[in-house]
């Protein structure tokens, strides 16, 4: 009796294809193998074995309706790999969330697949270590081989640059027979984390309770989710670390998952402080050798602590004990190209799957957690203060409209002040914006024609330390002119508005003597000088940080004690539905920079809006009432977390073909109730790279399984060749 296996590739088709299973081959659920498909040979994943009695239906045609009872033929797999398989459940995660996502889980799976080098064994490679660890009579060189030189077994070139030395003291040390020659794998093992390394961290009553709390859901072994809510610099990272080591003396694995790549650096050191090892490290910057490592390592068990960005989140762990989702609030957990995904609420579908805890933490949970957390789906552990005598930061708006700038500037007298007197109390300040360059538009005041990205409805952004005008959206980017390209006036061009460039410009003429710098994507540099920054910034080297939401997330700066908010209507513009949300949040978490040690901060925000009900519960310290007002708010108009939401963007090349797809594609738009569409309308941003948009925006009431109404309306609309549709289930961002 043959076998019949079910195969999913990672490319982007419906569904998986019928193969069998030659009687030599020992396949399972989850095994990597090869197999036709088409005209090449692919590696694909089983997802399901059944007997083959050489009739009948195949896997891929249940429940199509079809009697297909004649002899079908069959291709065979054609090789195994012998890596480790998938964990079974990872099979009904990949296709649980291809269907939340309207997807297709070919895609997923490619996800969980970034590294096929790494189904390989490891390269092999000349490793050595000392035969002894007695120093006497040997030269200071060898000496510090043996002292400094580990840990052991390494690459010849590995211990002469841990010890100082040359290659060639290593060579005559191995020729001397100090030092033995084995074979080994090039891609090291992680250090085992020790989670009872750093017990005697002093914890705060509140935070041991709320420690303990994370460890009974760590005890209980099933699916469970957990609110950390906590104000800012209150100690959520050292109390879920308890929930860490609690999962790692089980022998389970943890994933750390953070919202910037660059907050992986200075989380590092604590990981290491606390528990004696560096967890493995995923995110898109790490190259492939790394990347190759840590997947092997995840998938056999052996990388017990990991952190990285959301795409961590689809690593092959076998033994995952607790997902940590830090900043739980945060947008870029939101993947907005390829599969369109939440990488929080993936992780709460994860947890389901394979039953394990999901930690949500956060100063600003998003609506729908706290939602949850309400009606006893996710269980709420509270930190409601900072620790010791550390105090929150006094907030204070600024109305522009009372207290206007000077011509031509965009710092208000009061928040001048405010700076002048932290600096001469030797304190930092820092000055944030969420715009990166020198300013957000390029204008000539001849012809009023506006710089635009070449076949983008995006402005360019000049910059002028780098002198060039890029596009923030496509990545154009071009010297800046001296000419307008429209009307050819010479010096006609003027920029509109501040980015971190002008604002530091502004900084420094009104402090002269003060050391300032900028940090924004721009200006970061490699993860090394990120660092290097982090660490002139806390050690008071850097007087003013002019910064955009780069230094909002996860920086502790202990001499930091004036944040000045130089545009709090920012992100208030728009048409997002979340935008009195993301603007609490966002400036809790600047606000919340200042005061971190034993000195009180202050916040001065910038606003030409000082009613806006977000504003005004900040200044107010007043979470609660803002939370009630916004709800109640979402309630009346069906918004999540009282409704759901979906877009539905076409685009191609033509707008009017475009335009007539979306309509077409709203005719075939499945009839029920409870949902409610609009548009097609023209976004924010109408074209991309060459790229015309319209979408439709889908609203539906809190019961209906809106991923399932999307899928079979996907199936009625066809498009051309050059034409694309891409749905977003509770999408995040409406530009």
């Amino acid at each position: 009796m043959m076998q019949m296996a079910q195969l999913l590739f990672p490319v982007n088709v419906p569904g998986a294809f019928d193969y069998l299973v030659p009687q030599d081959l020992s396949v399972e659920v989850g095994s990597f193998v090869f197999a036709p498909l088409g005209r090449q040979v692919k590696i694909g994943v089983v997802c399901a074995l059944e007997r083959w009695e050489g009739q009948g239906k195949g896997l891929s045609d249940r429940g199509t309706g079809k009697a297909a009872l004649k002899e079908r033929k069959l291709k065979q797999i054609t090789g195994v790999k012998s890596t480790r398989s998938l964990p079974a459940p990872m099979i009904e995660f990949i296709m649980r969330a291809a269907r939340y996502n309207c997807c297709s889980p070919g895609l997923v799976l490619r996800m969980v697949m970034r590294s096929v080098k790494a189904l390989d064994p490891s390269p092999t490679v000349t490793l050595y270590k000392p035969v002894t660890d007695r120093t006497a009579g040997l030269t200071a060189a060898r000496a510090r081989v043996i002292t400094q030189g580990g840990p052991f077994p390494a690459r010849a070139a590995t211990i002469a640059e841990r010890a100082g030395v040359s290659s060639g003291v290593i060579k005559a040390m191995s020729g001397a027979g100090a030092l033995t020659a084995m074979t080994g794998p090039v891609d090291q093992p992680f250090e085992q984390p020790d989670p009872d390394k750093a017990l005697t961290l002093s914890l705060s009553a509140s935070q041991k309770e709320a420690g303990q709390a994370l460890q009974t859901q760590m005890r209980a072994r099933n699916f469970n989710v957990s609110l950390l809510d906590g104000v800012t610099g209150s100690g959520k990272t050292e109390v879920y670390f308890e929930a860490v080591a609690d999962v790692l003396r089980q022998g389970r694995q943890a994933l750390i998952l953070l919202p910037e790549i660059a907050l992986t650096q200075a989380a590092l050191k604590r990981f290491y402080d606390r528990f004696g090892a560096e967890p493995a490290i995923w995110h898109s910057s790490i190259g492939a050798t790394s990347r190759r490592r840590t997947w092997r390592e995840v998938i056999q068990g052996r990388a017990r602590l990991v952190i990285g960005a959301r795409s961590a989140l689809f690593l092959p762990f076998p033994n995952l004990g607790v997902v940590i989702i830090d900043e739980e609030h945060d947008s870029s957990y939101k993947q907005e190209e390829g599969v369109i995904y939440n990488a929080r609420d993936m992780a709460v579908l994860r947890g389901s799957v394979f039953s394990h805890s999901v930690i949500l933490a956060s100063a600003t949970p998003s609506l729908e957690s706290l939602e949850n957390a309400k009606r006893g789906r996710y269980a709420h552990i509270i930190l409601p203060e900072r620790p010791g005598a550390i105090t929150l930061p006094d907030i204070d708006l600024i109305d522009l409209k009372d207290s206007p700038p000077e011509k031509g500037d965009f710092l208000s007298q009061p928040l001048i002040k405010a700076t002048q007197s932290v600096l001469e109390r030797g304190e930092q300040a820092l000055l944030y914006l969420n715009r990166r360059g020198y300013a957000p538009l390029i204008i000539c005041r001849q012809c009023g024609e506006k710089l635009r990205s070449p076949k983008t409805d995006s402005w360019l952004v000049a910059h002028q330390a780098r002198g060039r005008a890029i596009c923030h959206l496509t990545g154009f980017s071009m010297p800046m002119p001296s000419a307008c390209p429209k009307c050819e006036t010479e010096g006609g061009l003027v920029t509109i508005g501040p980015g971190v460039e002008r604002i530091a410009e502004e900084a420094a003429r009104h402090f002269p003597e003060a050391h300032i710098e900028i940090l924004s994507s721009d200006t970061a540099g490699n993860p090394a000088k990120i660092s290097d920054r982090m660490a002139r910034m806390e050690s008071g080297d850097i007087d003013i940080l002019v910064g955009t939401q780069m230094v909002v997330k996860g920086h502790n700066f202990p001499h930091l004690t004036f944040v000045g908010v130089i545009d709090g209507d920012l992100s208030l513009h728009g048409g997002d539905p979340r935008a009195g949300e993301r603007t609490y949040q966002t400036l809790v978490q600047v606000a919340g920079r200042a005061g971190r040690a034993q000195k009180s901060g202050r916040a001065l925000i910038q606003t030409h809006q000082p009613e806006h009900p977000a504003l005004m519960a900040l200044a107010a310290g007043d979470r609660a009432r803002f939370v009630s007002v916004e709800l109640e708010a979402r309630d009346m108009f069906g918004l999540p977390p009282f409704g759901r939401i979906a877009l539905m963007t076409f685009r191609g090349p033509d707008m009017k073909q475009v335009e007539a797809l979306a309509s077409a594609a709203l005719q075939k738009a499945p009839r029920t109730e409870g949902i409610e569409i609009f548009g097609p309308s023209e976004p924010p941003i109408g074209l991309i790279r060459g790229q015309f948009r319209r979408r439709l925006f889908i609203q539906a009431e809190k019961n209906i399984n809106l991923s399932r109404y999307m899928s079979l309306w996907r199936e009625r609309v066809k498009l051309p060749s050059k034409y694309r549709l891409l749905i977003d289930i509770d999408p995040q961002s409406f530009f």
